[in-house]
Order: structure tokens, then sequence, then C-alpha cells
């Protein structure tokens, strides 16, 4: 053999032979797949938090690390205080294998929560709005003794009937007004998770028959804001609120020949009295300026309000006066002046209010008030859509019951919204 073919030969068997040993190195290189990582299952504690229950207390109760919550807790320093939890709000920790936390989640009030992350080697927090889902619903009742027992007395029912008096609170004093056989039937958001109510949303529009007098409202956008209308389009919102408390029985009405419980005489009673617990809130009836606010003889701490027109309004016998509110004050409209007490000549809490003329003093339940702003003519059209399509709910849809205990698992369905929407409107295109 030639040594040149015997070169040749001695290559090739050390090539064959240095391939083998380095098959592993190059499989590498080839196109196969990868090996999947194993999946590290997750573990969750779900609770409430209790009574006196710190974060802290919690990480020790689920034995987990406190350097975690130090990290949580200056994450979470400039979206929502962690000190700052509610007895009853649920929480949710997500864990894995070795117990470090994934994600706490918060729930900081109805409509928001905290969420705090591990994001690499720390902790991220944001806020968001809970995905509730939105449905149409629609109630009704009667009045046998008064809405909060009409409506229902469980959180969600109570806030409700405090809706209702909220939009009608310029044309009808839910003390004194109402009457055995009023009727309401109300149309309004109902917000739903996982399928389950869990509370109301806005009042789309309520019918209520007072006395045999019906008042409608509607809700409508005006200028970039929602508030109330009647079906002609006037402003519910007028000059002067009915009342100053909501919800409170009236002690004695408007007389001019009132027995005075302790001076044991009779003599006029210029104004009236609102029975109510001490520290209940109350409000200005109308846009103002303070002309006295302090202690008054029979009055006890009393505030003098000031309105156009010449009218004044009297808030006596209050437990206290808001802290800001003082002689010269500027005061909105529902403003909060001062608490429900029994300073003064009074027999027991209530709040003693009454309106003036100048000087002279005049029954507040037969005061007439100014609506406010109308729908503007350039968007009368809009309104009008809104109004017919309310109007076609209100004939055509099932009212159930507030007695009714499963009246929140009935809502309108799509097909009858979409039925009844003649045009186009912006209240209800959210529900298509």
């Amino acid at each position: 053999m030639s040594k040149n073919k015997f070169s040749w030969l001695a290559f090739l068997i050390v090539f064959i032979v240095s391939f083998s040993l380095h098959q592993p190195l190059i499989n590498i290189f080839r196109d196969e797949p990868a090996p999947v990582p194993e999946i590290i299952p997750l573990k969750s504690i779900n609770n409430t938090i209790k009574q006196g229950e710190t974060l802290f207390s919690i990480f020790t109760k689920y034995r987990l690390r406190t350097e975690e919550l130090f990290e949580m807790k200056s994450a979470a320093a400039n979206i929502h205080p962690l000190r700052e939890l509610q007895p009853g709000n649920p929480y949710r920790f997500i864990l894995d294998k070795q117990n470090n936390i994934n994600s706490f989640t918060y729930e900081i009030d109805d409509n928001t929560i905290i969420k705090i992350e591990r994001m690499g080697d720390c902790f991220r927090a944001h806020k968001c709005n809970i995905p509730y889902e939105t449905r149409v619903l629609t109630i009704g009742g009667s009045i046998e003794d008064n809405l909060i027992s009409a409506v229902g007395t469980d959180r969600e029912n109570y806030l409700l009937a405090l809706k209702v008096a909220d939009i009608l609170t310029w044309d009808i004093d839910f003390n004194t007004d109402l009457r055995t056989g009023d009727t309401f039937r109300i149309i309004a958001e109902g917000l739903y998770l996982n399928g389950e109510f869990k509370k109301y949303g806005r009042i789309l529009s309520l019918e209520f028959i007072n006395n045999k007098t019906p008042y409608n409202a509607y809700l409508f956008e005006n200028d970039g804001k929602m508030d109330y209308y009647n079906a002609e389009g006037q402003s519910l919102r007028k000059a002067f609120l009915k009342a100053p408390l909501s919800f409170r029985r009236i002690s004695s009405s408007f007389s001019k020949n009132r027995r005075h419980p302790i001076l044991k005489i009779y003599r006029p009673h210029q104004g009236i009295d609102y029975a109510a617990a001490t520290g209940t809130p109350v409000s200005a009836v109308a846009d103002g300026t303070v002309r006295f606010a302090g202690y008054k003889g029979n009055y006890g701490n009393l505030i003098i309000i000031s309105h156009r027109n010449g009218y004044q309004t009297y808030y006596g016998h209050l437990s206290r006066i808001k802290s800001n509110v003082r002689k010269g004050k500027k005061v909105r409209q529902d403003d909060l002046i001062g608490y429900v007490g029994a300073t003064g000549m009074a027999t027991g809490p209530h709040l003693h209010y009454e309106m003036r003329m100048d000087k002279t003093p005049i029954n507040p339940l037969s005061v007439k008030s100014i609506a406010g702003k109308p729908v503007p003519s350039a968007q009368m059209v809009e309104f009008k859509k809104l109004t017919h399509t309310m109007d076609k709910i209100f004939a055509a849809a099932i009212f159930y019951d507030t007695q009714n205990m499963e009246r929140n698992n009935h809502y309108l369905q799509k097909a009858l919204l979409a039925t009844l929407k003649t045009q186009q409107d912006n209240s209800l295109q959210n529900y298509y």
C-alpha cells in the first residue's frame, strides 16, 4: 500500500472514531423538542378580614414570611395603605410550593380591589375595578309604613331605598309625605359577579305614585354630567330640599298652637322637629351663607343660613356643629353642617328645623321651589328617545315585588331590550 493511501485510511478511521465519541455533542444542535418543565402547583388562601385582624396577624396565622409582608407594604404604600383593612372584606393569597407569595388580592370596597404581584425579586401593586356584569332589573312595591321597610332592610335594599329618596328628595319628604298604598316601580342596574347578584348600580328610571300624584325620573347625560329629569325634561334638582334629614320620622308637625313639651304652655312652634339618633348628620337644604353658628338659648347649638330671595333656615339642638362651619362660610345644598343632638331646651335628641322669609316664620313644607336647569333644547330629541325606551319598559316588563326574595334572579333579557330599543341612545348602549 502506498504511503498516501495509508495516510488517507488512517485519517478516515480517526474521523469515524471521533464522530462516534462526540455524537452527544452533535445531537444538541438537532431540531428536537425541548423537555417540558415541571408545573409546580400553586396554593391559595381565601378568607375575610376578622374584627381586630391586621396583615401581620394574618401572616402569623398562616406562617407566611414577614419579610415578604414588609416588601408588600412598601410596594402598596402609594396605592393603598395595607394597615387600612375593613372587617368583612375578602382577601386572597396565591402561594408557590415553598409558601412564597405569588400574589395578594384585597377588596378595598364594593368597586375596587388592590392586587400585589411578585415581579422577579420584588412586588408590584396596582388598583383595579371589580369586573361586574351589569344587568337591568325591574322592581316594584307599595308603601305600608315607610320606604325602607317597603324596599327591604338588608344592606343592598336599604341603599336602593336611599337612592330612590335621593332622586325624589326635592319633591317628596319621605318623613311626612308618604301614604299607605303609595306605589313605586324602579328600573335599575344589577351588578353581578360570577353570576351572583352583588349590589345595585344606577337607577335608570323611576316611577313613584305618592298620594295619587305620579312622579317620574329619567337618568340622562347633560353636558357630560348624569342627572335626573322628569318626563318634560325639567331637572328634579330644586333650590330647596324638602327636608334636612332622610328617613327620620317627624315628631311634631308645623303648628301655630303647639304645647311645648318642657314649658307646658301652648305657643307657636315655628318649625318641624325631626326625631333622630344623636349624631345623625344634618345637611343644608339649599345653597347659602352661614349667618350664625354657635350656642343660642333654647335652640342650643344652632346654625342659621341665609339664602337667596330673603329665605333663612334654622337648625337647632345640634349635638355639635361641623368644625369648618362658621359665620360667613358659604355652603352648598346637601353639605354636612352638623349633627342631631339634644342641646338647649329639648326633651330628647332631635333636629329643630325652621324656615323664615324676611324674619317671618313660614311652614317649610309649603315652600314651592324653582327647578334647576332643564334638558337643553338641542338635546331634547335624544332625551325623548330615552324616555320612549324607558316608558316601553314600564309598559311591557314585569316588575318583581320587593317582597319576592328571588327578584334579583329576574332581569331583562338582551333580546327584549333590543326589541324595545327604537333608536340609538347612550343610556342603554352598554347592555347590547
